[in-house]
């Protein structure tokens, strides 16, 4: 067959440069928005002292998921701390969380919607198998050109790659509220706000707290790609390892993402569980 190639990538660098340059402000408006969260975080993060701050996370830790969960992150963040990766897993995590919660913050909304709406579902739903199948690297390209190098792209493109979840089971949570509590709150003339803050969210919860949970932990698993573009922290580590052949330091630093990702995880699990039985 010798039909004409369509020029998809024509399309896709005009569309790039009429976003950048109409759109400029705006990005740098998000890059200074974005990038001082991070830095905020990171510097409040690495100013309490690393033995201060196990315990205060062992405490967390023990008071969400009890003794184990506490000996867990403890041993685990000593390790860390033993490594010498203490600055670079909390320039990680001050990443981590400001991806989650703009995701969170972005992706709670835009499930309910799609709950409401139906029409809105329909058209949201390949948006989000486009953003899950593509290749995280390809978000890396937009994403520098907008926001220049640095902990900015990698924070964007984390997500784009992260949001996803927390939409899909943000609506999925609304949508399996039982029709016939759902009727009895429309008989007793509860308006839709009403309505969706006192029984739609509260019963849906444990299943956008799973969403939440997938979010974080796509979060965390950009962290190796975001430092290929600046972003700094334990990824860095890994990425420098990988290009030098250092075995040993990549297994540290690994060691690091892997311990990091398990407090997290049980973490926002044992949250879930207890959304289950409140």
């Amino acid at each position: 067959m010798n039909l004409p190639k369509i020029p998809l990538a024509d399309w896709i660098e005009w569309a790039e440069a009429w976003l950048e340059a109409h759109l400029d402000p705006f990005f740098q408006f998000i890059r200074i928005v974005v990038g001082e969260t991070v830095n905020g975080l990171d510097t409040l993060l690495n100013w309490f002292p690393a033995l201060v701050l196990i315990l205060i996370f062992t405490v967390i830790a023990w008071y969400i998921g009890k003794w184990k969960m506490a000996l867990f992150t403890l041993i685990g963040l000593l390790i860390i701390e033993n490594l010498g990766l203490w600055s670079q897993t909390m320039q990680t995590l001050a990443l981590v969380l400001t991806a989650a919660f703009i995701s969170v913050l972005i992706g709670v909304p835009a499930g309910i919607l799609c709950a409401r709406h139906t029409s809105v579902q329909k058209i949201i739903t390949p948006v989000l198998d486009f953003m899950q199948t593509m290749p995280a690297f390809v978000y890396l390209l937009p994403a520098v050109t907008f926001f220049s190098l640095g902990v900015v792209p990698g924070v964007i493109s984390s997500i784009i790659f992260a949001i996803p979840p927390t939409i899909r089971l943000t609506n999925l949570g609304i949508r399996q509220v039982p029709e016939e509590l759902v009727e009895a709150a429309d008989a007793f003339g509860s308006t839709p706000s009403q309505k969706l803050f006192k029984l739609q969210l509260p019963i849906a919860m444990p299943t956008i707290m799973a969403g939440i949970n997938q979010t974080i932990m796509l979060s965390l698993s950009m962290v190796v790609i975001a430092s290929m573009i600046g972003a700094q922290g334990v990824g860095a580590y890994v990425y420098r390892a990988v290009t030098q052949g250092n075995t040993g330091v990549g297994f540290e630093a690994g060691l690091a993402i892997v311990i990091l990702a398990i407090i997290l995880d049980r973490l926002t699990q044992q949250v879930i569980r207890k959304s289950k039985t409140t």
